[in-house]
């Protein structure tokens, strides 16, 4: 007797199964498709570097202490990878940080510090940065201190190509793929504050955007979290206490294993295709310029944008996206691109889109 023949004896449930079990075992990549995403955890400052000095307390070595544990709790997870900037009381230079994330082709990096605020030593709360424009003269002070490191590197004014820690200029160079990360490094951001603020009650003092040299260095999604101040006295004791490392590092790892899981969702593998031969329909491609972005929700008239028409509103969690110059061209979205900066938007830059979803402009020009 065959198989086929031993088959129609088989009842019908049992065939299901039997089914699935070929299937699988025949289909293997369907199941073994997982991706796995690498994160490279950066704790801020160490070695000839102590970071902050708040009520004598040293930055280096809480931020370590916090990053090790964020890693810890991560490593449990058979989906995610994790790398480390550095294990030790050691400073590797902001370039070097930069380059171990980016060699490593990694999906997410997460720098660890804490803050300080010598004026106001009652100042008080958790803070997390993506890389931008700086907004208010506040914000730049913080950038400047975290940026001081550079310093006291070897060569730093080659390496940084003339960057100035105190120099507002310093703010605007920012590259079009750490643009085009900037709406995924919101979405980690926010995730970090909702935890820090509604599960251990810390002051929420918001996602940011400015411009930190060591997120500078990345061209992946990238955050910098501020867990606190030092310079107040019962926040700079919570911590230096391994109670407050272990709740912070707990809200930064629980968000960061969301924004996992939310790839994984929105992420299909090739493998994970239908066997089957499909047609290709031919993409729709859509190239923009955004000239800003804001939680201001703008009417798109010519007046709130210097005259620009056609201005395109899109938001993006909690971000509203303005975009000008819709247009299927690459040479087209170009002019636009010029025209919008003789028009007073110096920082517009292009972004594309394939078939509604955002990808590199540099990638979608491999398209045929």
């Amino acid at each position: 007797m065959n198989f086929l023949q031993m088959f129609k004896f088989i009842p019908s449930f049992k065939k299901l199964v039997l089914f699935g079990f070929m299937f699988l075992t025949f289909y293997p990549s369907i199941t073994n498709a997982q991706k796995q995403y690498t994160i490279v955890l950066d704790a801020g400052h160490g070695g000839k570097d102590p970071g902050n000095r708040g009520n004598g307390y040293y930055e280096k070595h809480i931020a370590l202490k916090v990053t090790l544990e964020v890693g810890k709790l991560l490593e449990k997870e058979k989906d995610i990878k994790i790398i480390y900037t550095r294990k030790t009381d050691v400073y590797p230079e902001l370039w070097k940080r930069g380059e171990i994330a980016n060699n490593a082709k990694a999906d997410l990096f997460v720098s660890i510090h804490c803050d300080s605020y010598l004026p106001r030593p009652e100042a008080h709360g958790a803070g997390t940065f993506v890389l931008g424009l700086r907004g208010n003269k506040k914000n730049l002070e913080f950038a400047k201190r975290e940026n001081a490191g550079v310093l006291l590197e070897e060569n730093y004014q080659q390496r940084y190509k003339g960057f100035n820690s105190n120099s507002v200029e310093s703010v605007v160079g920012l590259s079009l793929l750490q643009e085009e990360n900037l709406d995924k490094s919101l979405a980690i951001a926010s995730l970090i504050q909702q935890n820090f603020t509604k599960k251990l009650n810390r002051l929420d003092r918001k996602v940011k955007q400015d411009n930190f040299q060591v997120l500078r260095e990345t061209v992946m999604p990238s955050v910098l979290v501020e867990l606190g101040f030092l310079t107040n006295k019962k926040e700079g004791k919570y911590l230096n206490s391994k109670k407050g490392q272990l709740q912070m590092a707990n809200a930064i790892a629980d968000a960061l294993k969301k924004y996992v899981a939310n790839l994984k969702v929105n992420t299909v593998e090739a493998s994970e295709v239908s066997v089957l031969p499909t047609k290709q329909s031919k993409p729709v491609i859509e190239y923009k310029v955004q000239i800003a972005s804001s939680k201001r929700k703008l009417a798109t008239k010519s007046y709130n944008f210097k005259g620009l028409k056609n201005v395109q509103r899109v938001k993006v969690g909690a971000y509203y996206k303005y975009y000008y110059g819709v247009t299927p061209s690459f040479k087209a979205t170009n002019k636009h691109l010029a025209f919008a900066k003789r028009k007073g938007y110096a920082s517009a830059f292009l972004v594309a889109f394939k078939n509604g979803e955002k990808i590199s402009v540099k990638e979608l020009n491999k398209i045929p």
